[in-house]
């Protein structure tokens, strides 16, 4: 087969904390590629998932939320979202169809203004809405605010529409080759993987400041053959030693939940058996500080 008419490209998701960006990414590209909770801001750098389709290749680029930063961490964040907009073809704007037109966020417009390519505005959770005739206020408050390619509603979460989003995109994509090979699923290492997938859990099982205070740095990623296994371990960082405790959990129990459940995940992706160990220790305010943060990953390096 020739590359004759296929096309390919990298789209980025970008919206405020908690509009659904990364369910959308997952249902798009039908893997899990990021971390999904209830909790906003959980996505801290560029994550890309590959979908692959007879005569198109898609590279989705899910980014931190738009918002304005708080803290060296919260600055770098929004960094890495802005920039992602001047290195795609495309841009996906994701609201929430729940949003009244009244409460639509500006300042997210203004910051799309420099875009240089087409943009389309994703209402996302559209299962939320009834009857679907209310998404029509929204829809023409989003064309007086700027001037999108198109306007997407979709669901996510029942993967209402998100065929159709799909298409619109692929025809939107520049005829060229595919940018990765088709057993490709993400441009990330392993060890990315791993980190994002204990993250998951802690946020999950854990509650407070602790999730927004923990980064997890892999150590170790070795394949064994007696028995044979992959045998990862983590070293899970927070900054004070009361979210140690609460971390680590009476007897241990909250991070043996948190290790065991990630295991199971882990396992489902890498196709074998997980030997998963995990330390936590404190890291005194890591996330104001540089060299933490460059230590961590999180720093632009170009």
């Amino acid at each position: 087969m020739t590359d004759s008419g296929h096309r390919a490209g990298f789209v980025a998701l970008v919206g405020r904390p908690n509009v659904g960006k990364s369910t959308l990414l997952n249902r798009l590209v039908g893997e899990k590629m990021a971390i999904v909770s209830r909790r906003p801001q959980t996505t801290r750098t560029r994550i890309t998932g590959i979908k692959h389709l007879p005569d198109a290749q898609v590279v989705f680029v899910d980014t931190p939320g738009l918002h304005e930063g708080a803290g060296r961490l919260g600055e770098l964040m929004v960094k890495t979202a802005e920039r992602a907009l001047q290195d795609v073809d495309l841009v996906c704007l994701v609201l929430e169809a729940t949003e009244k037109p009244e409460r639509l966020d500006r300042a997210i417009f203004a910051r799309l203004k420099g875009a240089r390519v087409p943009v389309y505005a994703v209402l996302n959770k559209t299962d939320l809405v009834a009857p679907k005739s209310k998404l029509l206020a929204l829809i023409s408050a989003c064309r007086a605010e700027f001037a999108f390619k198109e306007i997407v509603p979709v669901s996510a979460e029942s993967g209402e529409n998100c065929e159709r989003l799909l298409a619109l995109l692929v025809a939107a994509m520049p005829q060229r080759p595919p940018h990765f090979p088709r057993e490709s699923l993400t441009d990330q290492p392993e060890t990315f993987w791993v980190a994002e997938t204990i993250r998951e859990k802690i946020f999950r099982l854990t509650n407070q400041e602790v999730p927004y205070a923990c980064v997890v740095r892999v150590v170790e990623i070795s394949e064994r053959k007696r028995p044979e296994c992959l045998y990862i371990r983590a070293s899970i960082f927070v900054e004070r030693d009361s979210q140690k405790g609460i971390l680590i959990g009476k007897g241990g129990a909250t991070l043996k939940r948190i290790g065991t459940t990630a295991r199971e995940d882990l396992e489902r992706f890498f196709g074998i058996k997980v030997f998963l160990g995990l330390t936590v220790a404190v890291r005194r305010n890591w996330r104001t500080d540089d060299r933490a943060l460059k230590e961590f990953g999180f720093l632009l390096t170009s």
